[in-house]
């Protein structure tokens, strides 16, 4: 038996392991716990949804069963063996086989999603399905390698829809690079910013806190190893409740001008906020008065699960690189299908081609295999070559099926012109949400800011409301903050996650509002519920 000083030495050695490799030893905690009592086994710790896209998979599958059938010709009469896909007269084909296939699920969206992309977006229905056929069967190396042409284009259209809340043009204004997922475009983005000098070993980044927790540990790298500064949402309104919002004294951080980047998730992950106008007026105000060469990187994953979202790609343009994940809206954590986004008129370019001498004659030199005039490759072109370390650029690219997979669901959001799918999706966490904190028996506080996808409960904050200071003092004195998911998943058989993983109040944890159903969430809350007034026998018997 492990004495209470033993037991803090643990829990404080679990406090610097990332919270998605402490999760390991919450579900083995609570997995043994729902053995031995009635309570069931619930795990809110993960953000994978537990919902999926249905039309666009279904569009994906009929279409591959008419690639294949277009590859099918004389010349290869083998069973078990069919040629490539021809290139002419593919729209013809393609549309007659969806008219004598109407009845099946898919053809439907296919059928608008090609009217959509020659009306809207200027993309022949021969071209279209050709890149449709080719892509699914997975015949060729992508090309071109940053991205396939149509589905640059269709996904242009989409993120202008989403991220820029319904933005003109088209999305045209952006170069896109289809990655991995959120995770390979992250790595993509450090690799490459200090590939091309644009940041050194040392320098000074921020990151806006809470954050996803990887953008913590990559900075803390060796390779890397820079000086790091939070930008803490720890805005409250007169009653002391959170707003996660950013005061101006956290944001005034970026105005020096050694501060090279700052990282952010919008909506944040956690607490599942978007920025405020007045944040995001407060960010262009601090770039163009004090730091106009500050680069931003946005992560906006959860950036459909919000109302009239604006992405900050669309606010400073110039300034920032983009990251969207298909992963969490669709239920495509599978698929690992994502873009970075940048704008053709970028602070990137620029900045690279204003580096010292010695600088540009490196670079020539690394990318000098690639092209006759390596200074003019673009930051966006250098990270799809940094991604196959240069010398495998002509293999680079993200596999066609995925593309493919990438514009039908595109597609299908484009051709929803009253975001039925969007309020499925968003009521659905809403109503998760509600469920989570009617269990805790919390106050819930109305904001039109938060999303949802996840919830960060400072149990601090509801002690000190509902028990008072001196009960939070002695809970501080005595436990360290991760015992409380430890003792939720042993007590309880519920994991959550710490919010000190990812910056957030020592006390909070994270609830993923994505991946188990509605009652779960009211078992969870009260579960939480429980574990506080757990504490709270404790410290009136020890009193």
């Amino acid at each position: 038996m492990k004495t209470k000083d033993q037991i803090r030495e643990y829990e404080k050695a679990l406090e610097e392991m990332s919270p998605f490799e402490i999760k390991d030893t919450l579900i083995k905690m609570a997995k043994k716990g729902s053995e031995t009592t009635t309570d069931t086994f619930l795990n809110a710790g993960r953000g994978n949804p537990n919902w999926i896209a249905t039309a666009p998979r279904e569009a994906f599958f009929l279409l591959g069963v008419w690639a294949v059938e277009t590859c099918r010709n004389e010349a290869y009469s083998k069973p078990g063996v069919a040629g490539m896909p021809p290139e002419e007269g593919l729209g013809d084909s393609l549309k007659l086989f969806l008219k004598d296939n109407a009845a099946r699920h898919g053809a439907h969206l296919l059928l608008n999603a090609i009217d959509y992309a020659e009306t809207e977006l200027g993309i022949s229905a021969d071209s279209l399905a050709y890149e449709w056929a080719d892509g699914i069967i997975g015949d060729h190396y992508p090309t071109p390698v940053r991205m396939l042409v149509n589905a640059e284009k269709i996904v242009q259209a989409y993120l202008a829809q989403e991220m820029g809340d319904n933005a003109p043009g088209l999305g045209k204004e952006y170069d896109l690079f289809a990655t991995e997922g959120g995770t390979a475009a992250m790595c993509y983005i450090f690799d490459s910013l200090q590939a091309n000098h644009l940041l050194k070993k040392g320098d000074s980044i921020a990151l806006m806190a809470p954050i996803f927790t990887p953008y913590i540990e990559i900075p803390q790298l060796d390779r890397y190893s820079f000086d790091v500064t939070n930008i803490y949402a720890d805005s409250t309104d007169k009653d002391g409740y959170h707003t996660w919002q950013y005061p101006v004294e956290e944001m005034d951080k970026l105005r020096d001008p050694k501060m090279k980047l700052v990282f952010l998730v919008n909506p944040s992950n956690p607490p599942s906020y978007r920025l405020s106008q007045d944040c995001l007026d407060y960010l262009v105000d601090v770039v163009k008065k004090d730091n106009p060469d500050l680069m931003i990187v946005t992560d906006d994953v959860y950036g459909t699960f919000a109302k009239d979202f604006k992405s900050l790609m669309y606010v400073l343009p110039r300034n920032t690189l983009c990251v969207y994940s298909f992963s969490k809206y669709f239920g495509a954590t599978g698929w690992r299908l994502a873009v970075i986004a940048a704008a053709k008129e970028n602070i990137f370019d620029r900045l690279i081609s204003q580096e010292s001498k010695e600088c540009l004659e490196d670079l020539d030199k690394r990318y000098g295999s690639l092209s006759l005039h390596p200074e003019k490759i673009r930051f966006i072109d250098r990270m799809v070559a940094d991604s196959r370390s240069v010398a495998l650029n002509h293999t680079a690219g993200l596999s066609t099926p995925q593309q493919i997979q990438m514009s039908l669901f595109s597609l299908m959001c484009l051709l929803d012109k009253r975001n039925v799918y969007k309020k499925k999706m968003q009521d659905m966490v809403e109503d998760r949400l509600e469920a989570l904190w009617k269990g805790t028996g919390f106050r819930l506080m109305e904001d039109p800011l938060r999303v949802g996808y996840y919830s960060e409960i400072d149990l601090m904050l509801w002690g000190s409301k509902i028990y008072g200071d001196d009960f939070c003092n002695w809970l501080k004195a005595n436990y360290e903050p991760i015992d409380i998911v430890l003792r939720l998943a042993r007590q309880t058989s519920v994991v959550l996650l710490n919010g000190s993983g990812f910056d957030g109040p020592c006390w909070s944890v994270r609830a993923s509002l994505a991946n188990l159903d509605e009652i779960d969430y009211l078992k969870i809350g009260s579960a939480l519920r429980s574990i506080l007034d757990g504490y709270y026998e404790e410290y009136k018997k020890a009193k």
